[in-house]
């Protein structure tokens, strides 16, 4: 019997991706931005996309889910923006309590930029897991960076999960994989030959580092780049040109020294996706959903923690949550 997850907030789909990968099936992914709607449902055709704000959504529909995930917009609590936090209109937590209390799912995960860890925030955080409490979940937060599970990029990110009392004794948090993440040279350097750039090879030699902080940006900030000056210089250390994103990799003709810009698709390597996964729209359009994504090797490590310790609960609760679930659908 395989688990199942709704989310919210789903972007362009890394979330989702990664609780798949973890074995998660899909049972509904809400997101009010309709490129990535498209993107959800060219990559998924049989999961069940709706394009809503959140506000919309009854989480009655998912009564009995197994999980209920979301990425609920960052703006309130980053580093880059005013940190308003419940004061910003773009505060969604209430919401996904909302929706939390009414599918009453086994386990819940939320994730928000590392930000949300700052002391000014701290009376927010017990806010929100004493609601959680009050609706019968354990609650567990921590920082978890993207290169300790062989994403090429410098991500932290901070990860809430919930879990029943039977299911909470049993959660641990994922251990950073052995090894090394792959350097950006190693990550996309065949892209960046893939139309013969002859100085390709060299350029792979010198991007010898993981990628700093994708930064995705919204519609309000124009169109794409890699992120403020101090990531520019990140990348610019790297050799790669942080000013805007390329319709395509370096050609023959491209100078042999210069520093070439990223396609949409070598960032999505660098944010974890698989090439099988395509992203629809223009390429701004596109951009934003990949940097804006939760890298899915990151929500698989996270997700198959969440399982170990929904598997090992009860079975008769297990068969009870899928019964009540199908009665749902």
């Amino acid at each position: 019997m395989r688990l199942t997850a709704a989310e919210v907030c789903a972007g362009g789909g890394g979330q989702a991706l990664g609780l798949e990968t973890a074995g998660f099936d899909c049972v509904g992914a809400v997101e009010i931005d309709g490129s990535c709607c498209d993107t959800l449902r060219l990559n998924r055709p049989g999961w069940r996309v709706i394009q809503s704000d959140i506000r919309e959504i009854s989480g009655r529909d998912w009564r009995g889910v197994d999980l209920f995930a979301g990425g609920v917009p960052c703006p309130p609590f980053s580093i880059a923006g005013k940190q308003l936090g419940h004061l910003d209109d773009r505060d969604l937590f209430p919401e996904a309590i909302r929706i939390v209390e009414e599918c009453k799912p086994s386990a819940v995960l939320l994730e928000n930029v590392p930000g949300f860890a700052l002391a000014k925030f701290r009376g927010y955080r017990r806010r929100l897991a004493a609601a959680l409490s009050r609706l019968g979940y354990e609650v567990r937060w921590s920082a978890l960076n993207a290169s300790d599970y062989h994403v090429p990029q410098l991500r932290p990110r901070f990860i809430i999960v919930g879990l029943r009392p039977r299911s909470a004794v049993r959660f641990v948090w994922p251990e950073p994989l052995s090894g090394r993440a792959p350097t950006v040279g190693e990550a996309i350097g065949d892209l960046m030959a893939s139309r013969g750039w002859p100085g390709a090879v060299a350029w792979a030699k010198r991007a010898a580092g993981i990628a700093p902080t994708i930064v995705g940006g919204s519609k309000k900030h124009g169109g794409p780049d890699l992120g403020p000056t101090r990531a520019r210089r990140q990348w610019a250390a790297l050799g790669v040109d942080g000013l805007g994103i390329a319709d395509e990799p370096p050609g023959p003709s491209f100078p042999f020294a210069a520093s070439p810009r990223l396609t949409a698709r070598m960032v999505a390597r660098l944010q974890g996706f698989p090439d099988s996964w395509k992203f629809t729209g223009k390429k701004t359009a596109a951009y934003r959903q990949v940097g804006n994504a939760f890298p899915p090797p990151v929500a698989a490590q996270v997700g198959l923690a969440i399982a170990r310790a929904l598997e090992a609960g009860s079975a008769p609760q297990r068969r009870l949550q899928a019964n009540l679930f199908e009665q749902n659908a």
